[in-house]
């Protein structure tokens, strides 16, 4: 997809390359997902989910929509983005939900940012319209991201999840492409 630099959780440079996900990425993806699974509000799951799953998502969602990774030049990967259908009433069909997840030592190192321009670059080619994220809140980092790029908040459910024994809000974002 394309190539840019970056700076590794140590500091030093590093080349990092955006591309599409493949099947042999679905171990790592699922890593990096059941991190947050268990250890933060940002996804509504409760158990950490294996690499067969993550390759049934990967499978069925790069059927239609793209799903790109962030590799470091040790062929690691670093984070990932997708889109996925909103909903399935066919009036929905031109909006998308999309999503980045990172491997916590490279957060803020601008790989999000970079994962999420590839991503809307590559919607932006599509008949899709509207881009929609779900925020669990407090998040102001994803805040940040998701308005830097243009999105706008336009709601949010109040105690709409349950997990580690609190209730959660969630805010929606929508970026008109």
């Amino acid at each position: 997809m394309s190539d840019s630099r970056g700076n590794s959780a140590k500091g030093e440079q590093q080349s990092v390359v955006l591309r599409a996900a493949e099947a042999a990425d679905a171990a790592a993806l699922a890593a990096i997902y059941n991190l947050y699974i268990t250890d933060t509000v940002v996804t509504f799951e409760i158990e950490p989910i294996v690499e067969a799953e993550m390759l049934r998502r990967l499978s069925s969602i790069t059927a239609t929509m793209p799903w790109l990774v962030a590799e470091d030049s040790s062929g690691a990967i670093l984070g990932y983005a997708y889109a996925t259908q909103w909903k399935a009433r066919a009036a929905y069909d031109f909006a998308r939900e999309v999503t980045v997840y990172l491997k916590p030592d490279c957060a803020n190192l601008g790989l999000g940012t970079r994962l999420y321009e590839a991503l809307i670059r590559v919607l932006r080619e599509t008949p899709i319209h509207v881009l929609i994220a779900g925020i669990a809140q407090p998040n102001a980092a994803s805040v940040a991201l998701h308005e830097k790029l243009g999105f706008k908040k336009v709601g949010e459910f109040e105690e709409i999840g349950f997990k580690f024994g609190r209730r959660i809000n969630i805010g929606y974002w929508q970026l008109v492409l």
